[in-house]
């Protein structure tokens, strides 16, 4: 799915849209986005030492995750609300320049809620990694 395919499937839009693209591959969703440095995220995190902030790279995670919602968002008129975060870990700052491959996949559903897990890498290089819940509201 190119951005403006995902704009029909998520809620999001341009600031807070954290996707430039996805796609599904046995259950999994891939996405990626390149972080180009214009970004409102980045212009006060750090002046002269510009880093994605942790939050930002969770909220990519989740933004993956709804690729593998839509079924449930479409059938339900659902929108996807966090319900949790768990075992976040930041290994590797993300910087202007740098393309976020984000993988994540849905572990388990129960009634409305749906848990993942995923990561986000650069170069191949783990920076994020985190599991994740959602409610389908």
């Amino acid at each position: 799915m190119n951005k403006e395919e995902l704009k029909s499937l998520l809620p999001h839009r341009e600031p807070m849209l954290l996707l430039d693209e996805a796609e599904v591959v046995d259950g999994e969703a891939h996405g990626k986005i390149t972080i180009t440095g214009d970004e409102f995220f980045v212009q006060g995190h750090f002046p002269g030492n510009p880093i994605v902030p942790g939050v930002i790279q969770c909220e990519m995670l989740a933004q993956n995750c709804c690729v593998l919602l839509a079924d449930d968002l479409a059938a339900k008129g659902a929108t996807p609300m966090y319900t949790s975060l768990d075992k976040v870990r930041f290994k590797h700052p993300v910087r202007p320049g740098d393309t976020v491959e984000l993988t994540c996949r849905i572990t388990k559903s129960r009634g409305p809620f749906r848990f993942a897990t995923g990561e986000a890498r650069v170069n191949g290089e783990l920076c994020c990694q985190a599991e994740m819940s959602f409610a389908l509201m």
